[in-house]
């Protein structure tokens, strides 16, 4: 009696509710009632924090920066070669054009030297030529004399210069005294006589003047 009155108190309560009892059990069965293992879940590896991500971040992009800045060396070295070649390529052509350049100036240089002596070279044609029909010594001088005058003239016309020497101190970055004539003591040490001419081109002794030295007679008394 107990039973029946507590069934009908139970449906009074619930009604036609159909009672749904919370289920945690996720286990499987198949159709025979066997008992099927679930797939593990797939293990996507240890997730990375925060700063593992920058770190990264950060290391890429150092990564790129290193390599555009070897690319633009690699590109600035390309461009100092071809900047080298062709500079060594002007300084070849410019030395080539300059020594040519001296060359052409020697060149010239002798042509007009070997023109200044054929004048020489004339005056000695004649005076052999006159030698031949006038046996005077007197016009054979002469004819000498003018073809030394025309040498010396054609020297002086490519820079030579003749170094002074008699009546001038004796000098011996300039003369070579060759022997020594006493002379008034006013004339001690002064060149006396000039045995070979000296000459000079430009800044540069092409050789001394062979002379005698004068030597004071005081001097001479006195020793």
């Amino acid at each position: 009696m107990m039973m029946n009155e507590t069934d009908e108190l139970l449906e009074e309560l619930l009604g036609d509710e159909e009672v749904k009892i919370p289920f945690s059990d996720k286990r499987r069965f198949n159709a025979d009632g066997e008992r099927v293992e679930e797939d593990a879940p797939a293990d996507k590896g240890p997730v990375k924090s925060a700063a593992e991500i920058a770190l990264e971040a950060n290391l890429k992009a150092e990564t790129e920066r290193r390599e555009a800045a070897e690319s633009k060396l690699v590109g600035v070295q390309a461009k100092f070669e071809e900047a080298k070649a062709t500079l060594e390529k002007e300084t070849a052509d410019m030395r080539a054009r300059l020594l040519k350049t001296l060359e052409d100036r020697s060149k010239q240089a002798q042509f007009n030297f070997l023109t200044t002596l054929l004048p020489v070279l004339d005056n000695l044609n004649l005076a052999v030529s006159a030698s031949e029909t006038d046996p005077s010594i007197e016009n054979l001088r002469n004819g000498v004399v003018g073809t030394a005058r025309s040498f010396e003239q054609a020297l002086i016309s490519v820079g030579v210069e003749p170094v002074p020497s008699i009546g001038m101190t004796f000098d011996p970055e300039l003369h070579e005294a060759i022997d020594m004539a006493e002379t008034d003591a006013d004339q001690d040490g002064k060149v006396t006589a000039e045995y070979s001419r000296g000459y000079k081109f430009g800044n540069q002794l092409l050789r001394p003047a062979k002379v005698q030295v004068g030597r004071g007679r005081a001097q001479s008394a006195g020793e």
